[in-house]
């Protein structure tokens, strides 16, 4: 157990002080939401994150039995970003991700994924292999003319062969979508886990037909805080009612491990809209999970 409360722990993730680049994980705050389509205020989600994560720091994770704040991590802080500048934005969070080995990225709106997966991939020299849990399929090809959105994500890369669709997974998916922009995800290799399917099945199910997708591949978690249902998360920009349980997100997680994993993030949090940091603390527990899956 922390020596000291958790509320007067410091600011940074798990209680961390500020840190320096080059430890296992790093991880970074990216307070950017340009590319969203609906409510704004993921720029806030960084500091709400760090903040909820000092809940996280009394002991082992008591399904993996192992204690991320031990693994060696460092926050280093936010990403810089181009203010009003989505493309710019996107160019800054690339370059400064490109030199990080184990990133853990606390968004910010989903557009910024892009910026994180064009890093990696051509770090690696290859796509990757990707987990995506949300509400939404993010392969439109705009977002109300707007090339560059939180909703053309994956689109972009599949399209800049960033990501492997053959090893693409996404989880939760519930939102209204134009058949032609759920048909060209599905013609391209991607699977879909409709969040209907996660209420009929089981935790250990879907991470067994995710393991089955990734294999052996270079992975990538993306993690879009809306996959809740707005009861657990209701601190989001774009909710959808139907979707998964808090339980079942961090039940799915927690038999991910033994995946080759590169990096993730958590996106979509909105401090304004959320309650009793119920939204930043799942966001904050998503990551500790994922965490947790190392030794």
């Amino acid at each position: 157990m922390a020596a000291t409360p958790t509320f007067a722990l410091p600011s940074g993730f798990l209680g961390l002080g500020r840190g320096e680049a080059g430890a296992r994980f790093t991880v970074a705050g990216i307070p950017f939401d340009l590319g969203t389509t609906n409510r704004p205020g993921a720029r806030m989600a960084p500091a709400a994150i760090r903040a909820a994560s000092r809940m996280l720091v009394d002991g082992d994770n008591p399904v993996t039995w192992r204690d991320p704040a031990a693994l060696g991590i460092s926050d280093i802080g936010d990403f810089a970003i181009a203010l009003g500048d989505i493309p710019a934005s996107l160019a800054l969070i690339e370059r400064q991700a490109a030199s990080m080995g184990h990133l853990v990225a606390l968004g910010g709106d989903h557009t910024v994924t892009l910026a994180l997966l064009r890093a990696l991939s051509r770090r690696l020299g290859g796509p990757l292999g990707l987990v995506h849990f949300d509400a939404h399929v993010d392969t439109w090809p705009d977002n109300f003319g707007q090339v560059l959105a939180h909703g053309s994500v994956f689109f972009h890369a599949v399209e800049e062969g960033l990501v492997d669709p053959a090893g693409m997974v996404q989880v939760g998916i519930r939102s209204p979508v134009g058949r032609a922009i759920h048909d060209w995800g599905t013609a391209r290799g991607i699977t879909v886990i409709t969040a209907e399917e996660v209420h009929l099945s089981s935790p250990a199910a879907v991470a067994e037909r995710i393991r089955a997708v990734i294999g052996a591949r270079p992975a990538y978690l993306s993690f879009d805080i809306d996959a809740l249902d707005p009861a657990f998360a209701p601190g989001t920009g774009t909710p959808e009612v139907g979707g998964l349980a808090t339980w079942q997100a961090m039940g799915i997680l927690h038999r991910l491990g033994g995946l080759d994993w590169r990096g993730m993030d958590v996106v979509e949090v909105c401090p304004p809209f959320d309650h009793a940091e119920l939204t930043a603390l799942a966001a904050a527990s998503v990551a500790w999970a994922y965490l947790s899956l190392f030794d």
